[in-house]
């Protein structure tokens, strides 16, 4: 039977890809491409190409995109400080620009009509993410004039290039009326003989890569109840872990990374300081979190995740900031770039402009992030015990003295004192006037 098209379905070798795989050839016709992004997942790369084989795929590509990943994404999420509603370090938010971007190079250079992706329905990356940014990654790659009005993502793609397709099989009905979760997807699997890790007894959806990995769904839904002691892949039990810390040293310039020193060697290639730290952070259980988020489409969800290296890393950066930023720019930047850069890649809009326009100020605020941190990993933990700067100069000790005067004369103090009375003293006396005692506290104030 002649195929009905040729599609590049972003494979994980995970339960979700690996019945899509499987639907899209048995039920639809389509010869499956299968891209594969190594952005350091822990997987048996011969066995995943293996099984991609078994189901049917007519190729199965892996690239290894680990240094990209933590190059371009990860160390711009520690520049920025990056957390999501005080908490996510949005390991799988910074993974999808990445794919999304290898994935629409491999369906052009293998000639495919059609992406396909396993985002699942109530996910991010299925509502606006992944989609999109495979829509606007194929504009940019099509060559196409970009001097033309950015309108939205769909009338760029379909100006670029209005022959290629997205299947997103969890928004199709024949799909998602057929499987409503993951145990008819464990059905299915049995079914067709498709071999899985995922079982009804441990359902739980996990998404691995070198930030980190998160688990979500099965038992893991009810928030009452504690994630199992043996799902965690990149922390070890904090509990158990070594009886002395371990010292670290990081160095940064303009807030990213450069340098590693531990147990007397030097770490300088960015992949291998990452894997190093994460490494440090598995052996103390450094980075493990366990939430319930707010997602764009109204959705309360539950969430474990756990980010060794990244926990290390964005702990070290705060703490240099200290040091050698500046106050006003540091207070301005948590305020707006730190929560709208978070929300923009959580929310699955990387390729957006508003994230460029706050990553451009983010790049400013870095320029003189320059210096070192020692800390101590030890039980869950990242125990800051030093920092300096060879460079910035910010910090003074004699100014900070408690035995000296230097540049200070506590006399000026006295106008600056005054000036902000001014204002105070106003409101003070609104206060005595409405008849409010200032000498009372404002829980016998407050009726």
């Amino acid at each position: 039977m002649a195929s009905k098209g040729k599609v590049c379905l972003a494979y994980s070798g995970g339960l979700d890809t690996s019945c899509i795989l499987k639907w899209l050839i048995n039920d639809y016709g389509y010869e499956v491409v299968c891209f594969l992004a190594d952005v350091g997942q822990d997987e048996d790369w011969e066995q995943v190409r293996a099984k991609a084989k078994k189901l049917g795929a007519s190729k199965m590509i892996i690239t290894d995109l680990r240094k990209e990943f933590v190059e371009d994404f990860c160390f711009r999420a520690v520049q920025c400080n990056a957390q999501y509603e005080g908490r996510y370090l949005l390991g799988t938010s910074l993974a999808r620009p990445v794919i999304a971007r290898a994935q629409m190079k491999v369906a052009q250079e293998e000639g495919c009509q059609i992406v396909s992706h396993g985002c699942t329905g109530k996910g991010i990356y299925q509502r606006i993410g992944l989609s999109s940014l495979l829509i606007t990654v194929y504009q940019e790659m099509t060559n196409a004039d970009l001097r033309m009005p950015r309108f939205n993502f769909v009338t760029e793609f379909t100006y670029a290039h209005p022959k290629i397709e997205i299947i997103a099989p969890w928004r199709i009905p024949q799909f998602f009326e057929r499987f409503q979760g993951r145990n008819d997807l464990l059905d299915y699997a049995a079914k067709m003989g498709i071999p899985v890790n995922s079982t009804k007894a441990k359902p739980y959806s996990m998404d691995d890569n070198i930030a980190h990995c998160s688990y979500e769904s099965g038992q893991l839904e009810d928030p009452s109840k504690p994630p199992p002691p043996d799902m965690w892949t990149r922390t070890n039990n904090p509990m158990t872990g070594p009886h002395t810390p371990h010292s670290v040293t990081v160095q940064f310039e303009k807030g990213i990374p450069v340098k590693v020193g531990f147990e007397g060697k030097t770490y300088t290639d960015s992949l291998e300081l990452f894997i190093t730290l994460n490494e440090i952070g598995k052996l103390h259980g450094i980075g493990r979190i366990d939430i319930v988020e707010n997602r764009y489409v109204g959705i309360k969800s539950r969430g474990c995740y756990d980010s060794p290296a990244m926990t290390i890393l964005r702990t070290a950066h705060l703490d240099l900031e200290g040091l050698v930023m500046d106050g006003k720019v540091r207070s301005l930047r948590d305020q707006f770039v730190t929560h709208s850069w978070s929300e923009i890649l959580y929310n699955g809009l990387y390729f957006s402009p508003e994230r460029e326009f706050v990553e451009n100020s983010l790049l400013f605020s870095q320029q003189r992030v320059n210096g070192e941190v020692r800390l101590q990993c030890y039980r869950g933990n990242v125990f800051i015990v030093g920092r300096s700067s060879d460079t910035e100069k910010l910090y003074s000790e004699e100014e900070s003295s408690m035995d000296s005067l230097e540049n200070f004369s506590p006399v000026d103090t006295t106008g600056f004192i005054n000036i902000n009375s001014i204002r105070l003293k106003k409101y003070g006396l609104q206060k005595l006037e409405s008849g409010e005692s200032l000498a009372k506290s404002r829980s016998q104030t407050i009726k």
